[in-house]
C-alpha cells in the first residue's frame, strides 16, 4: 500500500466482499455485518470473538455494555482511546444467542480479520477473551495463564498480541477483572509507544 487511499480503498472493498459473504451459516441470522470500527492507521488493534446483539443491529463492534465498559478501560490507560484503535471481531455476524462462534465460523471469517490487520498494520494486537486469544495464537490455552504478557504472532505478522479478559467478564467480576484488564491495556499502550 502506497498511501492512506490506497489502504482506504483497500478496506472500503473488503467491508463490500465482508457484506456480500455467505460463508457460513452465521449469514443467514444477522440483521448486519459488523466490520471494524476505528481509525484506518490505528497503533493499537482490538480482536473481539463476535458481534452481540446491540452491534448486530448498529452494525459495529463493541457499541452495547462490553462496548462501554472497554471505552471506559481505554480512556483510563491514558494512552489509548476508543477513538485511537482499530476494533474488529473473528467473526463479523452474530451467532444465535450469543453462543461462541464455532471453529467453522471462525475460519470462514479469519482470512478477512488477516486481511483487515495487514491493511491497518497496527503496533499491537490486544485480544479479548479466550476465543479470540486461542485462535489468534494458536493454543488451547486460557486467558487467566496467557494474559499478564505480551506473545509474538505465530504466523509472523510483525505485532506482538496482547490478551486480555472480555469486558463481559469484566462486567460479571468487576474488579477483579477490569484491573488486570487495564494492567494489560497499558502494557499495549506502552508497547505501540515503544514501536514508533
Amino acid at each position: 500500500m502506497s498511501g492512506g487511499m490506497d489502504r482506504h480503498q483497500a478496506l472500503a472493498d473488503l467491508a463490500g466482499r465482508v457484506a456480500d459473504c455467505r460463508g457460513c451459516g452465521l449469514a443467514e441470522g444477522r440483521t448486519n455485518v459488523v466490520v471494524s470500527s476505528g481509525p484506518e492507521s490505528a497503533r493499537v488493534a482490538v480482536v473481539g470473538e463476535a458481534p452481540g446483539r446491540e452491534e448486530d443491529l448498529a452494525g459495529r463492534p463493541f457499541v452495547g455494555r462490553s462496548g462501554r465498559l472497554l471505552d471506559q478501560l481505554l480512556d483510563d490507560t491514558g494512552g489509548l482511546g476508543r477513538n485511537e484503535v482499530y476494533v474488529v471481531n473473528m467473526v463479523k455476524c452474530r451467532p444465535p444467542d450469543n453462543r461462541a462462534p464455532k471453529a467453522d465460523e471462525l475460519a470462514a471469517c479469519r482470512p478477512f480479520l488477516d486481511e483487515q490487520l495487514a491493511l491497518v498494520h497496527p503496533r499491537v494486537v490486544v485480544t479479548l477473551g479466550n476465543v479470540a486469544t486461542r485462535a489468534m495464537l494458536d493454543t488451547k490455552e486460557g486467558i487467566t495463564s496467557l494474559r499478564g504478557r505480551s506473545h509474538a504472532d505465530p504466523g509472523g505478522a510483525p505485532w506482538p498480541i496482547v490478551p486480555t479478559f472480555h469486558p463481559s467478564a469484566g462486567l460479571r467480576n468487576g474488579a477483579r477483572v477490569t484491573g488486570p484488564m487495564r494492567e494489560d491495556l497499558a502494557r499495549a499502550a506502552e508497547l505501540a509507544e515503544a514501536t514508533r
